[in-house]
């Protein structure tokens, strides 16, 4: 069977499960399981296919069609100005969360040498987005998952920004180390109970501990807002990922916590997604 035939019988194995994008992923999935770029596809659609490597696409269409995201099926995803590796272990990168480096940039824009914490590190795509742009800058990432700072190791070092990252495993409550000119979290932030109706790909394949924000959603981002009203320098930033529901409440949290509230901005959807604010 020739490249060409094998992603249109994908396509139409994943259409009928009624999987967006499904030629795309089909594409994709060829593209990982031949260890090519899509052009060399587009270019040698006639080329046949080995047994070895049909068995292998076929595995990855049946897995595309289960539901399992695209990112989990060829361990990347492209963020901000790079890919980075991504395993189950780790929430995949979102475009909304672009909106949190982009927002860390311009409140930055006149710094030098600063010392960021993010809490709840994950891949690694936010604090490493910015040590890559921002040269003299450093960063200190904390998460409870072991394997989630395997990940952020892996990135940072395929990034060149490792020399200049920490990493610790902890709980946000027993992490003391340091104080820190900003701080930034994009931290589990959906009620329990609305999980299970979450997309099939991310309810069914997504790490629930990056996503589990409690009874009310808000159950980390307390401790969270808590923690780093200890950790942050006086005037130092915070800069904090929420649901599209929940910006009234965290205000009122962070002002409790002696922050002043600079902005919110909404994400692609025109949902409130970040708030950016200063310790005083």
């Amino acid at each position: 069977m020739n490249i060409n035939l094998a992603i249109n019988n994908g396509s139409k194995i994943l259409r009928n499960k009624y999987i967006p994008n499904y030629h795309l992923d089909s594409e994709i999935l060829m593209s990982k399981t031949i260890n090519k770029d899509r052009n060399f596809i587009l270019l040698n659609s006639n080329k046949v296919l080995s047994q070895y490597d049909l068995n292998i696409f076929n595995k990855l269409i049946k897995e595309r069609s289960l539901g399992k995201p695209v990112a989990y099926l060829t361990n990347k995803k492209f963020f901000w100005n790079s890919e980075f590796f991504v395993t189950s272990d780790v929430l995949i990168p979102r475009p909304d969360t672009e909106l949190i480096v982009e927002n860390i940039l311009k409140v930055t824009q006149q710094k030098n040498k600063i010392n960021i914490l993010d809490i709840g590190v994950g891949s690694g795509c936010i604090l490493l987005s910015i040590l890559k742009e921002r040269q003299n800058f450093y960063g200190t990432g904390i998460d409870i998952s072991k394997k989630c700072l395997n990940i952020s190791k892996i990135n940072a070092v395929n990034l060149k920004v490792a020399s200049r990252l920490k990493l610790y495993k902890s709980n946000v409550d027993k992490f003391n180390f340091g104080k820190y000119d900003l701080i930034v979290s994009n931290p589990p932030y959906i009620k329990t109970c609305k999980i299970k109706y979450l997309e099939k790909d991310v309810a069914g394949f997504e790490p629930r501990l990056a996503l589990d924000g409690g009874l009310d959603g808000l159950l980390e981002i307390r401790k969270i807002i808590k923690k780093s009203s200890e950790l942050i320098k006086k005037n130092g930033k915070f800069i904090l990922e929420i649901g599209f529901d929940q910006k009234n409440k965290v205000v009122n949290l962070l002002k409790r916590e002696g922050f002043y509230i600079n902005s919110t901005h909404k994400d692609l959807a025109k949902n409130d997604r970040c708030i950016v604010s200063t310790k005083i």
